[in-house]
């Protein structure tokens, strides 16, 4: 029997993510609270989550893979490997070269193209569907955002909550590791993870979230030092009740706010930084960054090859916006000193 191939884990992981995302949605419709709270911020960004809503869709469509099913003779495709939805949308729409935005004839050359008016966004240097390219670099984006901030937000959690709690030498261990971290360029050290590790997505997301998650672990150490000192901690403690149990029933909770909007904001810098990566040439293939980075030639051409980097530039900074602006509404809904200012 052949083993387990990438795509297999791919379709899995998906799974995996629908079945979280459904028991989130679960928890969200079960607690008064949250279901308040998420009924606010669909009054308040029903706009931004529905293009957030997009983007997610887009990701899971080119998560999901199969193999067969590909057209004999087309041209630029393997049959034998396994193409995602989002590929089977585009099989077989490569040209020869360059091409405009619904154009009928090739940028350079004038030569008819395969599929005229075919291209909405134009093709690339080597003839791929532009529109094709930015609808791939959605399922890029957000492994690079969520992957790393689940590598970067548990890890602070771990360092922060241990060092406001317990105190001590722990404390004094997290205070000289976090103080060491932020004295070393962010860049450099990210660069030398990545070279360290070796270039791909797995790579590039561990050596984001090592360098991530020094901001959180001071803010999730200064709200357990509070918390640990409050009288149902105390009441807590004085009932025997173990730490452990009092670190997961009662501080971690009362984190929660806190844990939402930092995965949020997180987010977009994340997805900032490996466009940043890109540009210096140790990104993840298929990324916007990625193209932005290819495309920098391309806007010294006469006539000058624009479609590009506004495809890719337009996308990246959709998601942006849409993860900052509803970032900034749940930080207004959860954060209690915000509540009196909220409209």
């Amino acid at each position: 029997m052949s083993g387990i191939e990438p795509y297999m884990v791919s379709n899995g992981a998906t799974l995996l993510l629908l079945a979280g995302v459904g028991f989130a949605v679960r928890i969200v419709r079960r607690n008064r609270l949250w279901r308040e709270a998420a009924a606010s911020l669909w009054r308040r960004r029903r706009l931004a989550l529905c293009v957030l809503a997009v983007y997610f869709v887009i990701a899971l469509l080119d998560s999901v893979a199969w193999k067969g099913g590909v057209p004999e003779h087309a041209v630029g495709v393997l049959p034998n490997a396994p193409h995602s939805i989002v590929d089977r949308f585009f099989l077989d729409t490569t040209e020869a070269s360059y091409s405009a935005p619904f154009a009928a004839v090739e940028f350079y050359g004038d030569r008819p193209l395969r599929h005229p008016g075919a291209h909405p966004l134009g093709t690339d240097i080597i003839g791929r569907d532009v529109l094709y390219m930015a609808l791939k670099g959605a399922r890029v984006a957000l492994l690079i955002g969520g992957l790393t901030s689940l590598i970067a937000i548990p890890l602070a959690l771990m360092f922060g909550v241990g060092a406001g709690y317990f105190g001590g030498r722990f404390d004094d261990f997290v205070f000289f590791l976090i103080s060491t971290l932020a004295s070393m360029p962010g860049l450099l050290l990210l660069i030398a993870l990545i070279m360290a590790m070796g270039r791909g997505t797995v790579s590039v997301c561990v050596a984001l979230g090592v360098t991530s998650w020094v901001g959180f672990c001071r803010l999730s150490r200064a709200e357990t030092l509070k918390l640990r000192e409050l009288d149902f901690v105390r009441a807590a403690r004085v009932l025997g009740v173990s730490e452990p149990r009092i670190i997961f029933r009662h501080i971690l909770p009362n984190l929660a706010h806190l844990i939402v909007i930092t995965f949020v904001l997180m987010f977009s810098g994340l997805v900032l930084s490996e466009a940043v990566l890109s540009w210096l040439g140790i990104g993840v293939d298929g990324s916007w960054g990625q193209m932005i980075d290819g495309a920098r030639d391309e806007l010294s051409r006469e006539p000058i090859v624009w479609w590009n980097i506004a495809a890719a530039g337009t996308a990246l900074f959709t998601l942006i916006l849409a993860v900052n602006t509803v970032g900034d509404s749940i930080r207004d809904v959860l954060d209690p000193r915000t509540q009196g200012d909220a409209p």
